[in-house]
């Protein structure tokens, strides 16, 4: 294998080798490419750039890299791709330490490239040959950002505790010790329905934090299971189950709503239709149909009715603002 550098007369290769590497490896959904103006830059690179092939000992091509000057001390890999039977051959080594030797030539530094962070197989191998993040290019659908933004109106907001039992006095006497330190002055407890008595504050109701405080103070204070339901930002719907003040299961309505998270963690956000049944005696197969989870809150039903309806499937009390 012999690494070469491309001339003019290699353009219509370097070409059908750029549209076979965007093919495997497509661009990100927001990103719009303007193949001509691709295919210009690639000739503006092998005239002015770095632009390397490799071949193989029968003449075959098996590869390409770009790269150019960015700056007075930078460089930028713009383009490596290895046709799939050469590689695991060291070919797309040789063809980046080419690159490093001509930047190093021109004085350069540091180069860098770009890649998708879907690409799991290409970033382990760029951090074998010492790449590192220096920085994140985060995008968003601007349609789901705006709905993120709207101001939450007071009637999406949500938050109720309900105690598993008919101990009215035990439980109003443990939400009202505990009212206080969230900064709450009032809090009203309901009269037992179907076993479960339920518990409303208006600061939980509007602070999640302070939500999952009072959850947690009332199981552990009565040794009870006790499930909190609640509305964020008026967009999505959260459930937390907790028996004897300790939580056995999460549920998050758009587990990354917040913010992306590892995928274990989107897992874990999703409701254990069997520890809810043993908790409430909720039917799994309904749990599982209702209780569900989406990529956005446009996939699901309104907060407050999937809020009810989940209340409705677990055999708690009614939920209402």
């Amino acid at each position: 294998m012999r690494v070469r550098a491309a001339t003019a007369a290699d353009l219509p290769l370097l070409e059908e080798l750029w549209r076979t590497f965007a093919a495997e490896v497509p661009p990100s959904a927001h990103v719009e490419v303007d193949e001509e103006q691709e295919l210009r830059e690639i000739a503006g690179l092998v005239r002015d750039g770095i632009a390397l092939l490799a071949e193989g000992d029968d003449g075959t091509v098996q590869g390409f890299a770009l790269a150019h000057r960015t700056g007075a001390r930078a460089g930028e890999l713009t383009d490596l791709y290895v046709v799939p039977a050469a590689r695991r051959a060291g070919v797309a080594r040789a063809l980046v330490h080419d690159v490093a030797s001509q930047l190093k030539e021109e004085g350069i530094a540091h180069v860098e490239l770009d890649v998708q962070t879907s690409n799991d197989a290409a970033r382990s191998v760029y951090a074998r040959w010492g790449f590192q993040e220096h920085r994140v290019v985060l995008v968003a659908p601007l349609d789901a950002l705006m709905s993120r933004l709207e101001p939450s109106e007071p009637g999406d907001q949500l938050g109720v505790v309900f105690v598993q039992t008919d101990d009215f006095t035990a439980v109003e006497r443990a939400a009202k010790a505990f009212a206080p330190r969230i900064g709450s002055s009032r809090v009203e407890v309901d009269a037992p329905v179907g076993g479960w008595i339920a518990v409303r504050d208006t600061v939980a109701a509007h602070d999640p934090t302070a939500l999952r405080r009072l959850t947690r103070e009332i199981s552990a204070r009565l040794g009870s299971v006790v499930i909190s339901l609640g509305i964020e930002a008026g967009a999505v719907v959260r459930l937390a189950a907790l028996d004897r003040g300790s939580v056995v299961d999460e549920y998050l309505s758009v587990p990354e709503f917040h913010g992306p998270l590892p995928p274990g963690d989107v897992i874990a956000l999703a409701a254990n239709p069997t520890v809810l049944r043993r908790l409430t005696g909720a039917d799994p197969a309904k749990v599982r149909a209702v209780v569900r989870t989406a990529s956005s809150p446009a996939d699901l039903p309104p907060p407050l009715e999937h809020a009810a309806a989940i209340a409705a499937t677990l055999g708690l009390p009614a939920v209402d603002r």
